[in-house]
C-alpha cells in the first residue's frame, strides 16, 4: 500500500512538471513570436517589410544602438588646449511604431523649434532605418542644438525623440587641420591591419579609422577601448518600454581615451589660418619651428580641409601643402652657396660678372640688364641667377647633393623612430606619413653624371629639385643651430586620460647626415639679414621685429599653363631668433606680386603680437635655451 501512494505521488508530481514545462515553453514560444515572427496583425518595426522575416527582426537591438562617442583619443596643442573633440546637444531620431510618432501639433512644434518644415522632418523620421541624428545643414555630421532649442524639444516629450550628448571629432570653433588629419571608413584596410583584433571583436570593419595625417600615423594609439553608446529598448509592438527605454553602454578603464599632446600653439595656429583665407592664399603652406628646437608650432595649409565632407574626387583637398615637395626657386640658392663655400670651389669675397644672359643653355638673370660687378655675397642678397649657376656648374653633383642632405633638404625631415631605444619605438613610427622627400637630381648615386646644363638650373632651384616648407623651415633651423640638422616633431607626448604619460616622444637631431661647418652657416645667417636689408627683401624691413630671410619664384605648370611657385623663408627676431618661418604661396600666375614675401611678414608680425602673453609650454619637460 505504502509503496502503491509513492508511485500516485511520483506520477502527479511529474503530471504537474510536465504542465508547467508546457506552459512555460508556450509562453517563450508566444513572446518570440511576438518580438521575431513576421506577417499577421502583430507590429513590426517600422520600414520593415514582414516579407523581410525574423532575420531582419534578430538585429532590431543593434538597430537601436546609437554611437554616441567612438572613444577615440584626442589631440591638445602645447598648452593643454584642445584640437579635436566637442560636446554638445543633438537631436536623435529612433525608427518607431508609426501611431506613436506624435501627432501633428508635436511635429509643427518640433519643425518650429528646428527652423524647417513639417514635411521635412516627417520624411526624414518615416525613412529611418536605425536611429540617427538631424544632420547640420550641407553636413552628415549632427546639428548643434543651442541650449533654447534643447530645452523646448525636451518639453515636447515625444517618443523616438532625445536630446543626447553628442562627441563630435572636430570642433566647429575653428577650421580642420590638415596636420591632424580624418578619419574615415576603410574596410579593405581594416581587415588588413587587425586580423586578429577583428576575430577578438576588439576592432569592427565599420569602424572609424585615421586617414590622413596624426589621425593616420597614430591610430594604434587613438583607437580606444570602445565607443559610448545608447540603446532604446522596444518591446514587441515596437513601443518604447516604460522605464526601460534608454540605457548608456561605455567600456570602464579610467585610463582611456588617450591624449595626444602636440607642439602646436593652437592660438598662433589659428590666427594664422584666419590670416592666409584672407591674404589671397589659394593654394599653399604656412610653415612655423622654434628656431631652437625644431618643434613645429604652426603648420597652416589651404585649401582648407573639411573632414565631413569632400567637394573633389581626385583628394586635392587632403593635400597638406606645409609636406608637399615643389620647385624651391632662389632659396635653394642658400644650398648652393654652402656646397660652394664647403667645397672650397669659391671665394666669400670673389667677383662675378652679371649682364643678365648667362650666355648658355638659355638661361638668364631674372633683373634685365643684369647686376654687373657682383660679389658672391651680393650675388645671394641680389639673388643674382648667373652668380649660382656659375657656382654650380664648378661642382660636382655629389658635391651638392651631399650639403644638401648635410642641411636636411634631401629625403625626409620629419620626426622618425626607428627602434633607437626611444620610449615610442614599440614599431617604427613616422609622425608625417605624408611628407615627400626633398630631392636634387631625379638620379643620384656616383653613376649620375648630369651636364652642366642640368647643374645650372639645378643651382638656382630649378630644374629636378624640390622642398617641402617643412624642409625648408627646417633649412634655416639647421643654419641657426650651427649646421645640426633637426627632426621637428609635431607631438611631445602621450597620455592617459587621468594625465599621467603614457609615452614621450624626444628631440632628434638627424642621423648620418653629416653637418655643414659652423663658419659656413653662420656666414648664410648674416647674409640673409642682407636680403631684407638692401636686398629682394627689402620691402619687409619694417615691422615688430627685425627679420631676415631668402625670397624664391620657381617657374613651373599645372594644367599645361605657366604658374609660378612663390617661396620666403627666413626668421625673426634677428638679435634672438625665435621662430623659423617657410610660406609657400603655390601656383601662381607669372607677374602677380609676391605674395609669399608680404605673408611672411604678417606671419612674424602675428607671432610677435603673442608673445606679450604670458603663456608657459607645460607640456615640454626641459628647459628651453
Amino acid at each position: 500500500m505504502d509503496h502503491g501512494k509513492r508511485i500516485n505521488r511520483i506520477n502527479r508530481i511529474l503530471a504537474i512538471a510536465i504542465l508547467f514545462s508546457l506552459t512555460l515553453l508556450g509562453c517563450l514560444g508566444r513572446l518570440a513570436w511576438l518580438q521575431l515572427a513576421p506577417g499577421g496583425n502583430m507590429a513590426r518595426p517600422v520600414n520593415v517589410p514582414a516579407k523581410d522575416g525574423w532575420k531582419r527582426y534578430a538585429v532590431t537591438q543593434r538597430q537601436r544602438q546609437l554611437v554616441l562617442d567612438t572613444g577615440r583619443g584626442d589631440f591638445l596643442d602645447r598648452y593643454g588646449n584642445p584640437i579635436t573633440g566637442e560636446t554638445y546637444d543633438a537631436l536623435a531620431f529612433f525608427p518607431v511604431f508609426p501611431s506613436i510618432e506624435g501627432n501633428r501639433t508635436a511635429l509643427r512644434q518640433l519643425a518650429e523649434v528646428l527652423h524647417t518644415e513639417e514635411g521635412v522632418i516627417a520624411r526624414f523620421w518615416e525613412g529611418l532605418h536605425e536611429p540617427k541624428f538631424w544632420p547640420r545643414t550641407g553636413s552628415d555630421k549632427p546639428m548643434q542644438l543651442q541650449q533654447e532649442q534643447a530645452d523646448a524639444i525636451k518639453r515636447l516629450r515625444l517618443d523616438g525623440v532625445k536630446v543626447l550628448a553628442y562627441r563630435n571629432r572636430y570642433r566647429s570653433e575653428f577650421a580642420a587641420k590638415h596636420f591632424i588629419g580624418f578619419t574615415s571608413q576603410h574596410p579593405e584596410w581594416v581587415a588588413l591591419r587587425f586580423q586578429k583584433e577583428l576575430a577578438s571583436g576588439k576592432h569592427h570593419l565599420t569602424e572609424q579609422v585615421g586617414g590622413t595625417g596624426l589621425e593616420k600615423s597614430l591610430d594604434s594609439y587613438l583607437h580606444g577601448i570602445g565607443p559610448l553608446s545608447i540603446s532604446y529598448f522596444m518591446d514587441g509592438r515596437n513601443k518604447p518600454l516604460s522605464g526601460l527605454d534608454m540605457r548608456l553602454i561605455a567600456p570602464r578603464n579610467p585610463y582611456y581615451p588617450l591624449q595626444v599632446v602636440t607642439t602646436i600653439d593652437l592660438e598662433l595656429q589659428n590666427k594664422l589660418e584666419a590670416y592666409a583665407l584672407h591674404s589671397g592664399l589659394k593654394e599653399g603652406a604656412i610653415v612655423v619651428l622654434d628656431a631652437v628646437s625644431g618643434d613645429v608650432t604652426a603648420m597652416v595649409s589651404l585649401p582648407e580641409l573639411y573632414p565631413d565632407r569632400f567637394s573633389t574626387s581626385d583628394g586635392s583637398e587632403w593635400i597638406n601643402y606645409a609636406l608637399k615637395a615643389v620647385e624651391p626657386g632662389s632659396i635653394f640658392k642658400l644650398v648652393t652657396a654652402a656646397a660652394a663655400l664647403e667645397a672650397v670651389v669659391a671665394e666669400r669675397e670673389e667677383h662675378f660678372h652679371c649682364s643678365g644672359e648667362y650666355g648658355k643653355y638659355g638661361l638668364s638673370c631674372w633683373k634685365k640688364g643684369g647686376h654687373g660687378d657682383i660679389t658672391m655675397k651680393e650675388g645671394l642678397a641680389q639673388s643674382c641667377n648667373i652668380v649660382f649657376a656659375t657656382l654650380a656648374e664648378r661642382l660636382k653633383p655629389a658635391q651638392l647633393e651631399r650639403t644638401a642632405a648635410s642641411l636636411g633638404v634631401v629625403g625626409q625631415v620629419g620626426w622618425y623612430s626607428d627602434k633607437r631605444g626611444d620610449q615610442a619605438a614599440a614599431r617604427q613610427l613616422r609622425l608625417l606619413e605624408e611628407e615627400e622627400p626633398g630631392r636634387i637630381f631625379q638620379s643620384s648615386g656616383a653613376q649620375y653624371t648630369p651636364d652642366g646644363g642640368v647643374m645650372a638650373q639645378t643651382g638656382i632651384g630649378q630644374r629636378d629639385v624640390r622642398i617641402s616648407p617643412l624642409q625648408a623651415a627646417n633649412l634655416i633651423v639647421t643654419l641657426l643651430n650651427g649646421g645640426k640638422v633637426r627632426e621637428p616633431r609635431l607631438v611631445s607626448e602621450i597620455r592617459y586620460a587621468n594625465g599621467q604619460s603614457m609615452v614621450g616622444f624626444p628631440r632628434h637631431a638627424v642621423k648620418g647626415k653629416g653637418r655643414i661647418g659652423a663658419e659656413t652657416a653662420s656666414w648664410l645667417i648674416r647674409r640673409m639679414e642682407e636680403v631684407v636689408d638692401r636686398g629682394t627683401g627689402m620691402s619687409i624691413r619694417s615691422g615688430h621685429w627685425k627679420v631676415a630671410g631668402k625670397s624664391g619664384t620657381a617657374e613651373t605648370t599645372k594644367g599645361g599653363a605657366a604658374r609660378n611657385h612663390q617661396w620666403f623663408a627666413g626668421f625673426g627676431p634677428v638679435e634672438s631668433p625665435r621662430y623659423a618661418v617657410a610660406v609657400l604661396a603655390a601656383y601662381r600666375a607669372p607677374g602677380s606680386s609676391h605674395l609669399a614675401t608680404r605673408m611672411f611678414r604678417e606671419v612674424m608680425d602675428i607671432a610677435a603680437s603673442l608673445e606679450t602673453t604670458s603663456r608657459s609650454y607645460v607640456t615640454d619637460r626641459t628647459t628651453r635655451h
